[in-house]
């Protein structure tokens, strides 16, 4: 009697083109223009960054060369003006939601370096002197430098109020003391865009600065990089300032005026985490499609079962759903609306998609789904900290919940109805 010989699926069996359960629908959302830098980025991104993944997620190795490689290519560059290096033409949140979410499906930890590289040139391309803009945001945008925004500390994580790092006057400089942690690409970014308390008299949002702090200033040190759960390669540490003298010409806009510059790059924070978010899932999910189609059980592609299908489904909608919100989010922000409320409402939505779809992906694709031979867990791991980098599902729930408030008391005052105590 002949015994058939049992040959599993493996990952390299799926026919997995970048991108290919995108639908026309979801394109048309999109200018021409877009779709064909999405078709770029995703060329880019599987000839360039995809053959290094693999070292990122197995060695723990940091993704400069990739960085190196995105920034040299524009993809840093595009929310920022054409003077200082950037290629804003109009709708630069809108194509670097676009790199996010491309980036992030073939490589999150890449994503998630270059998003914080991003987000420490906003404070100094918005705020910062011709020579900050010079020395530092040049440079970064170009590929030669790697940037991080410095913010969250021990005791100060959503609540910004309770930090307690201090920056005195001393003449010609400030003398800088605290300590950070959390910080994306701590130690290997060379401009790390950081806020302090400057006047401790008043309310910290009334007394906060911001300043350009460099690496290789005296009393920087970093304390420890994290071992995380996921985002195998990433450097988040924790940032150690010890009578650290930073020059006055490395002050963001004006001394005591911090908080304002520090809210001004949330909107653009959420929204493109929402777009990261998105690439985690639409990955996992066409993983998990693919495989329904070949897995066979019961002497049928599981696809056919609607246990499966209706997941699927349901994965579908939700990522549709979430990247309707970030584009809504990228839009207002590109002509220069307010967003507060849409991009924490993109950001919570594409968070908790994202850590949904890639549960319920990993779930189609059953035992071998658990083990390193798919990427499931990977992306399962990568997609838990969207859920609370950039802001916790909490603190964006009660924002979201905050202006709906507000807003709905300034119509009934309006119309003239009064408040019922």
């Amino acid at each position: 009697m002949k015994v058939e010989r049992f040959t599993p699926i493996e990952y390299e069996d799926l026919i997995l083109p970048q991108g290919y359960s995108v639908s026309e629908e979801s394109l048309f959302l999109f200018t021409e223009e877009e779709n064909n830098f999405r078709s770029e980025v995703r060329s880019f991104m599987d000839q360039e960054i995809v053959p290094m993944t693999e070292q990122f997620e197995k060695d723990n190795v940091f993704p400069r060369k990739a960085l190196q490689l995105i920034a040299k290519k524009g993809y840093v560059s595009y929310p920022f003006p054409k003077e200082w290096g950037g290629l804003n033409e109009g709708n630069g949140i809108t194509k670097d939601f676009i790199v996010s979410e491309e980036l992030a499906a073939v490589s999150p930890v890449t994503s998630t370096a270059r998003i914080a590289t991003m987000l420490s040139c906003i404070p100094i391309c918005r705020f910062g002197s011709y020579h900050q803009k010079e020395k530092f945001l040049k440079p970064v945008l170009s590929g030669k430098k790697i940037g991080a925004i410095v913010i969250t500390e021990p005791q100060a994580g959503s609540d910004t109020a309770r930090m307690q790092t201090i920056a005195i006057r001393d003449q010609n400089h400030y003398v800088l003391n605290g300590e950070k942690r959390f910080i994306t690409n701590a130690g290997e970014a060379e401009v790390n865009t950081t806020f302090a308390i400057t006047d401790r008299s008043v309310h910290p949002h009334k007394g906060m600065s911001c300043f350009v702090v460099e690496k290789d200033m005296q009393g920087f040190e970093v304390v420890e990089h994290y071992n995380l759960l996921g985002m195998r390669g990433a450097r988040n540490g924790h940032l150690r300032f010890k009578n650290m003298r930073v020059p006055v010409e490395n002050l963001v806009g004006r001394e005591n005026e911090g908080f304002p510059i520090l809210l001004d790059e949330l909107d653009i924070e959420r929204t493109v985490i929402a777009g990261e978010a998105i690439g985690h899932a639409r990955r996992a999910y066409e993983i998990a499609l693919e495989y329904s189609l070949l897995r066979v059980q019961f002497h049928q592609p599981i696809s056919n079962f609607e246990a499966v299908s209706f997941k699927l489904a349901e994965m579908h909608t939700k990522i549709e759903a979430s990247r309707l919100l970030a584009l809504k989010a990228a839009r207002l922000i590109d002509v220069g609306k307010p967003a507060s409320k849409e991009s924490a409402e993109a950001k919570m939505f594409a968070t908790n998609m994202s850590v949904e779809v890639c549960n319920e992906a990993l779930q189609i694709v059953g035992g071998i789904g658990y083990t390193t031979k798919f990427p499931m867990e990977q992306y399962y791991r990568d997609a838990r900290m969207m859920k609370i980098a950039g802001g916790t599902t909490e603190i964006l729930t009660y924002l979201i919940a905050r202006e709906l408030i507000s807003d709905a008391k300034k119509k009934r005052k309006e119309i003239g109805q009064t408040e019922p105590f």
